[in-house]
């Protein structure tokens, strides 16, 4: 990783300069704004002025002398107060384009997270109809997250909790069995909470089509009972399938249910009241959650003997520490903001800590068409599936715009947009740039120009600005996937895909890749299969295929 190899450079300038003691400090590389400022900036002055009680702007400078003999600098120089400005020379840029070319889709393979066990689970929506498209915000943002994080070495379960317990499930089954009855010719009284969608219809008939009318055979209790079962693994199934449709799979699918009947959620008030952090009052059993910061206790059991959502949350976590995770990751709706300090909570009280549970709140998604807010499907009139949409943009698409975004802002989704065959379409800009790169490595082999793999010194002739710039844009690759993985901010990584394009087609305008001069040709040709290695690992990890046609 090029800000490795600088940071390695800058502590033996400082080893030599001011002691090998002062050589670990830690400092930022970081990529100015401006890129007339340089290629990489660095604040090490700064950090060293406390230390050695001197001018920043007087270090930087015996910083800059010292690395002016450096081949991997072509410029060094002192900013403002005491930055260090960075300009890379041809040579570290040719290092890194060969490393490109060696390691292939390998290129950006971190290990800062090297040995560590992760859970990320996502997703899990209720098993009681369609997913609608916050769902599929999150089911792209949790697999490209646990993409990002399997690149920097963690060993990564994908995990989808079911809630197939409680009270949600007796209304929906009651609901199905309503409308399949209705199919028959009785009309049993729907109930008051019942869910009334569409799909509920459809379900209903899915059964009718499949079974006939042999729920009918037994009474309407019966009838209820049964469907809880067989509704719920119908919808189950249509939920898998939806997900696979979007190339987002599962390693774990962990039933709420399983937890009630192995008497986990006991055991978990068990655990907490021999830490001393439960109470009974008004015949219900309490959580001293306010001893961690949380504004209120929480119950854990109701005075009716029903156990909470929030106990069933806390033996489902302990579950998956006693499997062995280091660390789990939650992503959760924005209407599940005020339970994040409980469940906390309840992991310090339990003696995990605050790193073991990390939950990342999401913002929902605006539907736009025409400019204008989209909330109704036109088949069904009520609201738009996230099977629907994808029917409507392609995965690609989906996946792409679902995180383009920071989870912390609402995303406003542009139907047409994500629909248009053109540069304007952002996931069209990034894979048109591959196919044309595909498509110009066809033309070279036809005309008989193939590089093989020993010609791989020949990117030495690459010495125009605008060659230089892409080299130096792929050599931030690494870093990008880095900060994505340790700042969980996965939408840098489009915003970069978008940026290469960009510089891609730029070059392709100005330099012509297959020319009269043999060397140079092959040269450029290996220069944009780098480009094409790069463009095509990343957009494996947003899981958005790489055309070599369109």
């Amino acid at each position: 990783m090029l800000s490795k190899k600088i940071r390695k450079i800058i502590s033996e300038a400082i080893a030599n300069l001011y002691g090998k003691d002062l050589s670990n400090i830690e400092f930022q590389v970081e990529r100015p704004r401006v890129r007339e400022h340089g290629d990489f900036a660095v604040n090490v002055a700064f950090i060293l002025s406390k230390k050695l009680k001197q001018n920043p702007r007087k270090i930087g400078s015996d910083i800059v002398k010292y690395l002016e003999t450096s081949s991997y600098f072509s410029k060094v120089e002192v900013a403002g107060p005491g930055f260090v400005n960075l300009f890379l020379s041809s040579e570290i840029l040719h290092d890194e384009l060969r490393e490109i070319l060696l390691f292939g889709e390998n290129y950006a393979q971190v290990d800062i997270y090297k040995g560590m066990k992760i859970q990320v689970e996502f997703v899990s929506a209720n098993p009681v109809g369609p997913m609608h498209i916050g769902h599929g915000r999150w089911a792209a943002y949790g697999d490209t997250l646990a993409r990002m994080l399997e690149k920097s070495g963690a060993d990564v379960t994908r995990e989808f909790y079911i809630n197939d317990a409680g009270r949600q499930m007796d209304i929906f089954a009651e609901s199905v069995a309503c409308r399949y009855s209705e199919l028959f010719g009785e009309k049993p009284e729907f109930p008051e909470e019942g869910y009334r969608g569409h799909y509920i219809v459809e379900i209903a008939r899915e059964i009718a089509d499949k079974y006939g009318d042999e729920f009918m055979k037994i009474n309407f209790e019966e009838r209820k009972q049964l469907f809880k079962d067989v509704a719920y693994k119908m919808v189950l199934e249509h939920l898998k399938k939806v997900l696979n449709k979007m190339d987002v799979r599962f390693d774990v699918w962990f039933s709420e249910r399983t937890l009630h009947e192995s008497g986990k959620l006991e055991q978990a008030v068990k655990m907490l009241e021999e830490k001393g952090f439960v109470y009974r009052k008004d015949g219900a059993v309490w959580f001293r959650s306010t001893d961690f910061g949380d504004e209120k206790d929480r119950v854990l059991i109701r005075s009716n003997g029903e156990p909470t959502y929030f106990l069933a949350d806390i033996a489902y976590h302990i579950d998956k520490k006693e499997r062995g995770f280091d660390k789990v990751i939650d992503i959760w709706g924005a209407d599940h903001h005020g339970y994040v300090p409980r469940m906390v909570a309840s992991m310090q009280a339990l003696g995990y800590g605050k790193e073991f549970l990390e939950v990342i709140i999401g913002q929902m998604v605006n539907l736009l068409s025409g400019g204008k807010p989209v909330r109704m499907s036109k088949r069904t009139g009520e609201m738009i599936t996230l099977e629907e949409l994808m029917e409507e943009v392609g995965k690609d698409a989906l996946r792409f715009f679902f995180v383009s975004k920071s989870t912390d802002s609402t995303l406003d989704f542009d139907i047409d947009l994500a629909r248009e065959q053109s540069q304007k379409n952002p996931v069209y800009y990034v894979q048109y740039a591959h196919a044309r790169i595909c498509s110009i490595i066809r033309k070279a082999e036809e005309e008989g120009l193939k590089v093989n793999k020993d010609e791989v010194e020949l990117v030495k002739e690459l010495n125009l600005a605008e060659e230089l710039d892409l080299i130096y844009l792929l050599s931030l690759f690494p870093e990008t996937v880095e900060v994505c993985a340790k700042t969980r901010d996965v939408h840098h990584l489009p915003s970069y895909l978008i940026e290469l394009a960009s510089n891609f087609h730029s070059f392709y305008q100005k330099v012509r890749v297959i020319g009269e001069d043999e060397k140079k040709s092959k040269a450029r040709i290996l220069l944009i299969n780098g480009v094409k290695t790069v463009m095509s690992t990343g957009l494996s990890l947003i899981g958005v295929s790489s055309p070599e046609r369109m």
